[in-house]
């Protein structure tokens, strides 16, 4: 019998077949698995010569790392993120990873491993959009398992599962909104207007300072946001892209309210800040709730969160016409996904109202030749 020119292959007191091979590193393997007849190991071994020939050979002890200490290393490592991005990865990791996959290798984690733990997240009630969130991660951390040459492909492969199909949140109405604004605290009237009209963000109008306004030219810049911490801590910082960073047109008719606002309620100088709270301390939604869940009482809505507003603004920008440009601008997206829903549906609403148009169209005209008929 010829004698293998890579690898060897023995029969095992159980019958099964082991394969072992020399890896390019010098250090003698065996197979991860045996092999039910002798055929399949020599397949194996040849399959794993042509991967050491071609250089796609993987050192089967790197991906020995545990998936935990990989994970939290990732995010530690990770540059430049922002502290909300960092707590949020560290939930996700430890609410829904962790208790899966941690006690695992890297090289362990394979295709059904990663099928399973999705579908028992949602059976057991995790919302959809967490479910993506952390899918996402696992797949970012795996990615870069890759690169580091761990292991040779990402188990994360399931198609869509990195996609949050949020549910439709409400559009208001301008008269809805306008009674919000007159329904809530006065300090807090140009927050629910310039969070429609100007379609700013929550961290960005808590940061919005006296130097960022031209009531001149009628513009907002925004410059910077803030972020609230589960530890009670605000921070501020850039927005999270380059769109972030914008000019923004006011209504004119916001124009005189909002300069009666800095009058009254803003805080002095130009780094003083155009919102803030009864006692001049900065904005926080725990804070605002309240505030907030009263006027939605004494207006007469319920369900409303205050993101809604933003929403809303950039829903009646669409209506009004704006196109894709216009729309990333303003609502400071630096990809074309978030514009083209709004687009999307100022375009479905149009087509609505030419079909309305055409019926009315359609009855006038038959209307008129039967009264032109006599009958």
């Amino acid at each position: 019998m010829s004698k293998r020119r890579f690898g060897r292959v023995r029969k095992l007191p159980s019958g099964r077949y082991q394969a072992r091979y020399p890896g390019p590193d010098g250090v003698d393997r065996p197979a991860p698995q045996t092999f039910a007849t002798k055929k399949e190991a020599e397949i194996w071994l040849s399959k794993k010569e042509t991967e050491i020939h071609e250089g796609d050979w993987i050192n089967p002890d790197l991906g020995k790392v545990s998936f935990k200490e990989y994970g939290t290393a990732w995010v530690e490592e990770r540059p430049g993120l922002r502290p909300k991005t960092v707590q949020l990865y560290e939930g996700l990791l430890r609410i829904h990873l962790i208790p899966t996959f941690g006690n695992r290798t890297i090289a362990e984690v394979k295709e059904p491993h990663v099928r399973k733990w999705r579908k028992t997240l949602l059976d057991n009630g995790v919302g959809p959009v967490t479910v993506a969130k952390a899918y996402r991660l696992l797949k970012a951390i795996f990615n870069t398992a890759v690169s580091d040459g761990l292991i040779k492909s990402n188990p994360c492969k399931i198609k869509g599962a990195g996609r949050e199909d949020s549910p439709e949140r409400p559009v208001l109405t301008v008269k809805q909104v306008f009674t919000l604004a007159d329904s809530i605290e006065p300090r807090f009237r140009m927050l629910v207007l310039l969070a429609t009209f100007a379609s700013l963000r929550w961290g960005e109008l808590a940061a919005l300072q006296r130097r960022n306004i031209d009531l001149e030219a009628g513009t907002i810049r925004v410059v910077a946001t803030t972020t609230e911490l589960k530890d009670g801590s605000i921070t501020l910082g850039p927005p999270k892209s380059d769109a972030g960073k914008r000019v923004v047109s006011i209504p004119a008719m916001l124009l005189p309210g909002l300069k009666a606002h800095m009058e009254t309620y803003a805080e002095r100088g130009d780094e003083g800040h155009v919102f803030v709270g009864p006692k001049g301390a900065k904005l926080r939604r725990a804070n605002f709730t309240r505030v907030w869940a009263a006027a939605l009482r004494k207006a007469g809505l319920s369900g409303i969160h205050f993101h809604d507003l933003r929403h809303t603004g950039n829903d009646l920008a669409a209506r009004s016409g704006a196109s894709l440009r216009d729309l990333m601008t303003r609502m400071g997206h630096s990809t074309t996904r978030a514009a083209l829903i709004y687009q999307h549906t100022a375009m479905e609403r149009d087509r609505a109202i030419a079909d309305a148009l055409g019926k009315l169209a359609e009855e006038a005209i038959t209307k008129q030749d039967q009264e032109g008929s006599g009958t």
